[in-house]
């Protein structure tokens, strides 16, 4: 059963350090992205350093909210002796960097992030490997409108350089108060993992788990073949794990990681269910797919999306297809390019 949770404040964006567990605070840091709001940073107080899960978006605001927090609790930055990241996408992982070449802090990542950590070249553009799949997906003008967006000066002084050391599945993290479980749990991105400290019922969830939002699948410089396969995976992994609190990376602390597990799960299956009807429908290619799918709560069309949420819909829906395709619902084939599904006889 999980553990109680600590009275917590009712806009869980509200700055400051807010403790979910003896030792262990929750820092939400903003960020430029209007529709997460904030990431949540967890500080782990330990008699050798502070030990920190995540660390938000390298820019000045986040630096000082960190800042802030810390000395809240009576500590400063160069306390943090270490930073623990569950993937490498900026909101999580750059500002480790760049506090590390301010004080030398040690940052450790899982090891699977390592090819998109050393294929990222900003002078690529930032999703590449994206717009060649979206070509994949049927789906040419969003691909030529992804591959030629601009990069931005901040993209370009973005820190995105390799780790002090890579955390392995199965690794324990002995710290002096705590133990904390490493297990790697691929999908969000290829190389994401989530920290269980057992005793005291936690689990550092990074973006696998969210309470509110369904994570996106595969967005990073080097995705794997069937993230999302591989993420239903990582779900049934942790759901096969005593229930503990949720400690995610956006959005509120939960009370169980099995109950939104659960959801998670029901939610893949109905989009599942969705994109078979569609091809039994006659839509052959994921864009085609998408195109005919609501999307958001509100139930837009993929039209009335941005280009980046667009990507994200088109490539979702090519790995419900492709679940689809491996559970042999679904034929798969390429013609020309483009993958083209339909109902298996």
């Amino acid at each position: 059963m999980a553990v109680p949770i600590m009275e917590q404040p009712a806009d869980w964006t509200e700055p400051g350090a807010h403790p979910v567990a003896p030792g262990v605070h929750r820092v939400p840091l903003a960020l430029p992205i209007p529709s997460l709001h904030a990431v949540n940073v967890y500080v782990i107080e330990d008699p050798d350093g502070l030990v920190v899960v995540d660390s938000g978006w390298a820019m000045p605001d986040s630096h000082r909210a960190l800042s802030d927090a810390l000395r809240t609790l009576g500590h400063r930055l160069d306390d943090v002796a270490q930073f623990l990241v569950t993937h490498a996408h900026w909101d999580h992982y750059s500002q480790a960097l760049a506090l590390r070449d301010a004080f030398g802090t040690r940052v450790r990542i899982g090891r699977g992030e390592r090819a998109s950590i050393e294929a990222f070249d900003v002078a690529r553009g930032l999703h590449p490997r994206q717009a060649e799949l979206l070509r994949r997906c049927g789906a040419p003008e969003l691909a030529g409108r992804i591959a030629n967006a601009g990069v931005g000066a901040e993209d370009r002084r973005m820190p995105h350089t390799a780790p002090d050391g890579w955390l392995d599945d199965g690794e324990r993290i002995a710290l002096t108060r705590r133990g904390l479980d490493v297990f790697a749990t691929p999908g969000h991105t290829r190389g994401h993992i989530v920290l269980r400290d057992a005793a005291a019922g936690l689990l550092f969830a990074g973006d696998h788990i969210l309470p509110h939002i369904t994570p996106s699948i595969g967005l990073e410089t080097e995705p794997e073949p069937k993230p999302l396969r591989s993420y239903l995976e990582s779900l049934r992994l942790v759901r096969g794990m005593p229930d503990t609190l949720l400690l995610p990376a956006h959005g509120p602390v939960a009370p169980s990681t099995h109950t939104r597990v659960d959801e998670l799960l029901r939610h893949h299956e109905e989009r599942l269910a969705a994109a078979a009807a569609q091809v039994r429908a006659g839509h052959a290619t994921a864009h085609e797919v998408a195109r005919a799918m609501p999307w958001t709560r509100r139930r837009r069309s993929l039209e009335d999306l941005d280009d980046f949420s667009q990507m994200l819909a088109v490539l979702e829906i090519e790995a419900h297809l492709d679940v689809l395709a491996d559970q042999g619902v679904l034929d798969a084939h390429e013609d020309d390019g483009v993958r083209r599904y339909a109902p298996r006889p």
